[in-house]
């Protein structure tokens, strides 16, 4: 296995924001040439990053024949966008070293816990806004997920709201804010097909932000 680390810092991004690539060396003994990519956005509020959500599950895809990587991008005081563009860095340097990290660049996937699966959802729905592709240098169809994973993710800021998430992501204003990146209202057809799970007893994150944004999935008949 070979371990890559990639600059994503931008405006706004702490000094420990970078995306570590974990790629699993071509062999004689495999078929396989080009592997799938999963990037990972751990967990933690907004707030911290949750080490359970990071290495430890980019090594199971790992063990599944993917490659993986972390992306340990910016939290508070860090606010949004930064780390939505991180994430975007983190696409773009994957699709970019394609040929080298033998990566299929038509199936990248984004996966998030928690407070990274409002990370990765909030990327999914809007990649191809033109201010993002602005704002990394590059054209909207570079930054395209082939699919997305959210695992037990922050989604709403209605009455189901994780208020600690979106306070840590937006700062002083976030009441005002907040309506905004309502993942559910920002979902279109161009969103990548999902994977969402979630337990109903989840004592921080109400399983009704996973049962929203599938239904606003299936309302623009995104496969989820």
């Amino acid at each position: 296995m070979k371990l890559e680390t990639v600059e994503v810092r931008g405006a706004g991004s702490l000094d420990s924001a970078l995306f570590e690539a974990f790629l699993l060396e071509d062999s004689a003994e495999y078929a396989v040439r080009r592997r799938p990519m999963v990037i990972v956005c751990p967990g933690g509020a907004y707030a911290s990053l949750s080490d359970r959500e990071a290495d430890r599950a980019a090594m199971q895809f790992c063990a599944m024949g993917y490659h993986a990587g972390v992306l340990r991008y910016s939290v508070a005081p860090s606010r949004y966008p930064a780390a939505l563009l991180e994430l975007g860095r983190a696409v773009l340097a994957v699709r970019n070293h394609a040929e080298a990290w033998s990566v299929d660049p038509d199936r990248i996937a984004v996966l998030g816990f928690s407070a990274g699966g409002h990370l990765a959802g909030s990327f999914c729905t809007q990649w191809d806004m033109p201010w993002v592709a602005q704002a990394l240098g590059c054209a909207s169809g570079q930054l395209r997920p082939n699919a997305m994973i959210l695992c037990y993710p922050v989604i709403t800021a209605g009455r189901w709201c994780h208020e600690g998430s979106f306070m840590n992501l937006l700062g002083a204003d976030w009441r005002e804010r907040k309506d905004a990146l309502s993942l559910e209202t920002l979902v279109r057809p161009s969103a990548p097909p999902a994977f969402l799970w979630h337990t109903a007893e989840d004592p921080a994150v109400p399983a009704q932000n996973s049962i929203a944004m599938a239904a606003a999935l299936a309302e623009q008949s995104v496969p989820v």
